[in-house]
This record gives structure tokens, C-alpha cells and sequence, in this order.
């Protein structure tokens, strides 16, 4: 099979996910859109509790997400969720073996070396981004993609390692989705993150209650 045929066959198997499941005040909400809503409160809730199969359901999700995102012109979003197929496995086996001695990993704190590469790899990917999607796509917020797809990368990262700032950065993004997703008409994908908003608050409380009990450590 070629590589066309297999997008096309993809495409066939994918494309019922994008018909309508309910219309609200005119506007459609898809299939992708309703579960990937399910599998993403789940998945949130699954990483506060720390539980690994947050993983598996959140590989699911960004699947889910991406032609939700893809469908409306969100590209860095779309493209985003490819990276996070890539990020789920390697957090995956962090948390199962990334402690000392291959243990489970616990939860830490970022080290000052640790912020200086995310902050600035941060800002470099939103430069870079918003200049790709100005120049070569019909994306109608360029620099606010271009800025959520960079932070949510470096939360993401911090999310495999078990870092405790992680959740700061996805309250971050999650304050500027909202708005955002409302206005690409978004509506339940809109409500989805302001329950992940509330999620994070309760993940940056809980594992700020576990280092309470265990002295923190903190990565180079």
C-alpha cells in the first residue's frame, strides 16, 4: 500500500468522527469533538491521581483533538498532537521507569537549568511558529496557535518528568484556550478546557501535597 492510499483509507476510517453529533445555536459539534472531550477530562483527571493509564486515553485524546483542530484551521494545534502521540510514549516509560535504579517516578521540582532550556525553547518554537503559520497557512490567530502549541510542549515535557510546575504552565494555556476556542466557534471543546482548568488546579495541589510528605527533589 502506498503512502497515499494509506491516507486515504485513514481518512475513510477517520471521517465519520468529523460528522455532526449535536448542532447548538447553529453551530455543529462532531464526534471528535464529543469523545475527545470524554477521553480528555479522564485523562486530566487520571494524571492528578498520578495513575499510568492517563498515557494510553491521552494518546487516544490528541488523536481526537487533531482532526477537531485540523477541521478548524487550528494547524500548529493539529500539528501538535502528533508530537504528543511521541511525548505520551516517552512519559509512559518515564513513569514507569524513570526513577532511580528504573523505579517509578515520583514528583519533583524543575531545576534552574531545567527552566532556562524550556523558557527558551519556548520562545524560540513561538517565533518560529508564528512566522510558518503567518507566512504559509490561512490561520487567523497565528501568534496565539502559535503560542499555546509552544507552551503546551513545555508542559507536556514537565508532565513526563513529573515536574510540579508543569501544572502552572497548563493553567497558563488553559486561560488562553478558552477564549480562543470560543472564538473558532469551539463551544464544547471551550467548556472542555475550563474543566481542565479546574483539573490543574487540583493536580498542582495534590502533588504539591505529596512533596509536603516527601522531601522534594529537585532536577538539575
Amino acid at each position: 500500500m502506498t503512502i497515499k492510499e494509506m491516507v486515504v483509507a485513514l481518512a475513510d476510517l477517520l471521517g465519520p468522527l468529523l460528522e455532526p453529533a449535536f448542532t447548538f445555536r447553529g453551530v455543529s459539534t462532531s464526534w471528535a469533538e464529543v469523545l475527545g472531550f470524554a477521553s480528555g477530562v479522564l485523562t486530566v483527571w487520571l494524571v492528578v491521581r498520578q495513575h499510568i493509564s492517563n498515557w494510553p486515553i491521552g494518546i487516544a485524546n490528541v488523536v481526537l483533538l487533531g482532526l477537531v483542530f485540523l477541521s478548524a484551521g487550528l494547524y500548529a494545534d493539529a500539528a501538535l498532537q502528533i508530537v504528543y502521540v511521541l511525548l505520551g510514549l516517552y512519559g509512559w516509560w518515564q513513569w514507569l521507569y524513570g526513577g532511580a535504579g528504573r523505579s517509578r517516578l515520583s514528583v519533583t521540582r524543575t531545576g534552574r537549568a531545567e527552566w532556562t532550556g524550556l523558557v527558551l525553547a519556548g520562545a524560540a518554537a513561538t517565533a518560529v511558529l508564528t512566522a510558518v503559520l503567518t507566512a504559509w497557512t490561512d490561520s487567523a490567530v497565528p501568534f496565539w496557535d502559535a503560542l499555546t502549541t509552544a507552551l503546551s510542549l513545555m508542559a507536556t515535557y514537565g508532565q513526563c518528568r513529573k515536574l510540579v510546575e508543569s501544572w502552572w504552565l497548563w493553567i497558563t494555556v488553559d486561560v488562553i484556550y478558552i477564549p480562543l476556542y470560543a472564538y473558532k466557534d469551539l463551544y464544547l471543546t471551550g467548556a472542555l478546557y475550563v474543566i481542565f482548568l479546574a483539573l490543574c488546579v487540583a493536580g498542582l495541589l495534590s502533588w504539591r501535597r505529596e512533596m509536603a510528605v516527601r522531601p522534594a527533589q529537585v532536577t538539575a
